[in-house]
C-alpha cells in the first residue's frame, strides 16, 4: 500500500491526524510538525530579571559604548546628526572614540577566517588603506596603548601566559596588529545593550526595538560593510551576513550586532541553489514565493518586499524577500533597501526581543553571473536538535508554518496600530501575487 505521504505530494503536505509534513525544495530539509508534540513549550522559561545597575551603564559587555577599548580599532561609525540623517565617519583616532555612534563597524578579534589564513593560502597582501589607517592610529599614545592592550587580550585568549608577553619586544607584540586592521570579519554594533530607560536587565535592545529609521540604518550600514570586504579581497567568493541575538542564538553577548564574514566558498547551499537556478532561472518564485502563496502564508508586504511563514526549516522561520531586479543588497535603491529592512523590522518587533534568533542573508556570489534575489530568514532558536533528528535528517518543528502565520499577523497588526513599523499590508491585505519576484526579468 502507498503510504499517505511521497515526495509527489509537494512541499507541503497536512495528514489526516493533523501532522504537517515539509520538504525545502532549496535545500531538500525534511521538518515534520507533529500533532501533540506541537503543544510543547517552544520558548524556555527566562530567569526572572534584575535590576539594571547603574554603575556598569555603558559597559554590561564589551560591545557597549563604554568599552571602546576592548574591541579592535573600528573601521567606520555612523553618528547622530541635528537632521536625523546620521553621518558616516572613517577611521577615527583612539582619542575620539568615546563620542557618541548610532552604529560601529569594528574588527572581529577572533575571525572565522582571519588574516593569516588569507595570506598564506592566498597570499593576500592588506589593501592600501588599512595600512594607511594602521600607521596613523599606532602614531598616536592613545592608538598604540588600546593596539597592545587588544593584542595581548587576544593572545592571552590564545595561552599565551603573562611570563612570555613580558618577554616580548614592542615590536613583536606589534607583529599581529595588521590583522586588526586588515579584518575579513567585521562587526556591525548597534548602540544600546538596554532600550533607553530600561530598569530591568531584561529589557535588552533588540531589532525589534529599534525605530524604523534605525533599523534602515541598521540594514544599510551592514549592506555597505558586506560590499566592502568584497572590495577589499580579490580572493573572497563569498560574504555571509548574520545576527545571532542571545546566547542560545550563538552570541558571544545580549548586544545587538550583525557579522560580515569573507569566505572563500559560496557554502554548499548556495552551490545547491545554483544548480537548482541553471535548470529553472524562476526557481525562487517557482521553490519559493509561488508555493507560500499558494499555501495563504504570507505575513506581510509592502512595494518592494515580501514576508511569509517559511517552510522546510528546523526552526520557525520567517522569510523576507527583495522583489527588486538587482541582486546584490548594496545596489538596491533607498526605496528597495528600505522595503527589505521595514519587513525585516516588523517581524523582529513581532517575534519579541526573549526569542533567540539568527537572522541570514543570501544574496548572490560575487563570482556569480545568474540573477539570484537577496532575502533574509529569521529563525527562531526555539528547539534542540537531539538524536531522531540526528539520526533520520527529519526535524521536529514544534510550529507548523500556518501556526506562525496566525501568530505573527495578530503581533503585527498590533504593532502597526500602535506606529511601531512602517507601513505596510498584512495578512489577507497582501496581494501576494505569484511571480512577484523580478530578480530574473
Amino acid at each position: 500500500m502507498r503510504p499517505p505521504h511521497g515526495p509527489a505530494d509537494g512541499p507541503l503536505t497536512r495528514l489526516a491526524d493533523g501532522t504537517v509534513k515539509q520538504v525545502n525544495p532549496l535545500t531538500g530539509t525534511e521538518v515534520w510538525t507533529v500533532p501533540g508534540r506541537a503543544q510543547r513549550p517552544w520558548h524556555a522559561d527566562a530567569p526572572a530579571p534584575g535590576p539594571v545597575d547603574p554603575a556598569r551603564a555603558g559597559r554590561y559587555c564589551a560591545f557597549c559604548p563604554g568599552s571602546f577599548l576592548q574591541t579592535p580599532p573600528e573601521k567606520a561609525r555612523l553618528v547622530p546628526t541635528g537632521d536625523g540623517v546620521p553621518r558616516l565617519l572613517e577611521h577615527l583616532p583612539a582619542e575620539r572614540l568615546a563620542e557618541p555612534a548610532e552604529l560601529r563597524l569594528v574588527p572581529n578579534l577572533f575571525a572565522i577566517l582571519g588574516y593569516d589564513y588569507w595570506r598564506t593560502n592566498y597570499g593576500y597582501t592588506a589593501p592600501a588603506a588599512a595600512l594607511a589607517h594602521e600607521r596613523a592610529y599606532l602614531a598616536t599614545p592613545a592608538g598604540r596603548a588600546h593596539v597592545l592592550g587588544v593584542v595581548h587580550d587576544r593572545l592571552r585568549a590564545g595561552g599565551l601566559t603573562e611570563a612570555a608577553w613580558a618577554a616580548m619586544s614592542e615590536a613583536e607584540r606589534l607583529a599581529p596588529a595588521t590583522a586588526l586592521f586588515a579584518s575579513g570579519h567585521d562587526v556591525v554594533i548597534a548602540r544600546r545593550h538596554f532600550v533607553d530607560g530600561a530598569t530591568t536587565d531584561d529589557q535588552l535592545a533588540g531589532a525589534g526595538t529599534l525605530t524604523v529609521a534605525e533599523h534602515r540604518h541598521f540594514v544599510a550600514f551592514t549592506a555597505e560593510a558586506a560590499r566592502r570586504l568584497y572590495a577589499a579581497n580579490r580572493f573572497a567568493r563569498y560574504v555571509a551576513v548574520f545576527q545571532n541575538w542571545l546566547r542560545p542564538a550563538g552570541a558571544s553577548f545580549d548586544h545587538l550586532h550583525k557579522q560580515v564574514v569573507a569566505i572563500d566558498e559560496h557554502g554548499g547551499q548556495t552551490d545547491r541553489e545554483l544548480a537548482l537556478l541553471a535548470a529553472n532561472p524562476n526557481l525562487f518564485n517557482d521553490a519559493a514565493v509561488n508555493h507560500a502563496v499558494a499555501a495563504g502564508l504570507v505575513v506581510a508586504e509592502n512595494d518592494h518586499a515580501l514576508a511569509f511563514a517559511g517552510f522546510g526549516h528546523r526552526y520557525p522561520t520567517l522569510e523576507v524577500y527583495s522583489k527588486s531586479r538587482r541582486s546584490l543588497p548594496w545596489e538596491h535603491d533607498d526605496d528597495e533597501l528600505a522595503a527589505v529592512a521595514d519587513l525585516l523590522h516588523a517581524c523582529h518587533a513581532a517575534t519579541g526581543a526573549a526569542v533567540p534568533t539568527n537572522e541570514e542573508w543570501h544574496h548572490r556570489p560575487a563570482d556569480v553571473t545568474a540573477p539570484m534575489p537577496w532575502r533574509v530568514m529569521l529563525k527562531w532558536r526555539v528547539s534542540t536538535i537531539a538524536g531522531f533528528e540526528g539520526g533520520t535528517k527529519i526535524y521536529l518543528n514544534t510550529l507548523d508554518p500556518w501556526a506562525l502565520r496566525d501568530l505573527m499577523v495578530p503581533r503585527l497588526r498590533g504593532l502597526r496600530a500602535a506606529g511601531r513599523i512602517a507601513p505596510m499590508d498584512l495578512g489577507p491585505e497582501c496581494a501576494a501575487r505569484p511571480d512577484c519576484l523580478r530578480y530574473a526579468r
